[in-house]
């Protein structure tokens, strides 16, 4: 089943490894959904940091996934690949995608799409299904978070970091941040975050032992690593967990490693990108079922921080790289 679909659309593409001015507008065959797949027109889509990573030659797209950056989309469904149910052309969805979503036709598993919240716009749906999945395949499933317990999420203001400070709190926990600024502090502590820490001007190792009277949090996020890494251990309560999602400072470091033995931590992490649709569709299942009630009540909801035109994908990639945002950055097509 399909509507009405052109023979070209305008992508963009990495003309080569670089700065942001790498990326440029090109046309591209617009090319039908696979098996179990369904090809939707994309309205919008959500720009994460390892779209820079691919762009800057650090991050390469799995193998038999187009090389057009963007791992999340919204958009309508106009096209159903073979053996696809579940779906109908027309309807609305967002989709967590291996690539593909900088473009204005882009396929998805149909396993990872999920409807566009009523209570949402089409930009703030492009903006939800990298952070939630990544977010929920995180400190859920690979942290086990429970009601009471404390996350403690480094780069807070991030889009990573603002999804996750709105599900750990429906979840029941108890939500710190580090983030770059008094302002990213403040927005933090406004989506529900009990303590923000200014990583520039505190120590918050330091503050965060004060706070808890010693104990230290239960699960870190972290995105940061490097000298992270020792000061996380350092930090963490009994039983504690660090789970990596990213590593900005670096992959390497020295770490006194007695304390994961005699504070019984749990070290681990995870990507998302080259995960099986299996393993991705069913995370969408969870948050269909946990968090998209949340979302349609307006208990969660993204936090955009600018849109671009999907031709000023350039100009979207220098605000992220320039750390100036809160939340997240969404191209329009």
């Amino acid at each position: 089943m399909t509507s009405f679909l052109p023979e070209s659309m305008t992508v963009i593409e990495i003309a080569s490894p670089g700065g942001p001015e790498v990326l440029v507008p090109a046309k591209r065959r617009v090319v039908p959904p696979g098996r179990g797949e369904v090809l939707i027109r994309v309205v919008a889509a959500g720009i994460n940091r390892p779209d820079v990573l691919q762009r800057q030659g650090g991050y390469p797209p799995p193998k038999g996934v187009t090389d057009i950056p963007g791992l999340e989309v919204s958009g309508l469904v106009v096209a159903l690949g073979p053996e696809t149910s579940g779906l109908r052309v027309g309807d609305e969805v967002c989709a967590l995608v291996a690539g593909g979503g900088y473009a204005e036709y882009c396929p998805a598993p149909v396993g990872q799409c999920l409807p566009v919240p009523t209570s949402l716009s089409m930009v703030e749906a492009a903006a939800l299904p990298e952070t939630c999945f990544t977010v929920w395949a995180n400190v859920v499933d690979r942290a086990g978070i429970k009601p009471g317990e404390s996350l403690l999420v480094h780069g807070g203001a991030s889009g990573i970091g603002t999804t996750a400070i709105q599900m750990a709190r429906i979840l029941g926990a108890r939500v710190f941040v580090t983030a770059g600024s008094d302002e990213k502090c403040k927005a933090c502590e406004a989506l529900g975050a009990e303590k923000a820490i200014n990583y520039r001007t505190e120590d918050f190792v330091a503050v965060l032992k004060q706070y808890t009277d010693g104990r230290g949090v239960d699960i870190i996020l972290d995105m940061v690593g490097g000298d992270y890494i020792a000061r996380n251990i350092d930090l963490l309560a009994f039983d504690g967990r660090l789970v990596f999602i990213a590593f900005l400072k670096g992959v390497r470091t020295e770490a006194n490693f007695l304390p994961i033995m005699l504070k019984r931590l749990t070290i681990t992490g995870s990507t998302l990108r080259p995960r099986p649709v299996e393993e991705k569709a069913a995370i969408a299942k969870s948050l269909r079922r946990f968090i998209w009630p949340q979302i349609e009540a307006n208990r969660i909801k993204p936090v955009i921080q600018a849109t671009f035109p999907l031709t000023q994908a350039s100009e979207a990639h220098r605000l992220m790289e320039s750390g100036a945002h809160i939340g997240k950055i969404v191209l329009e097509t």
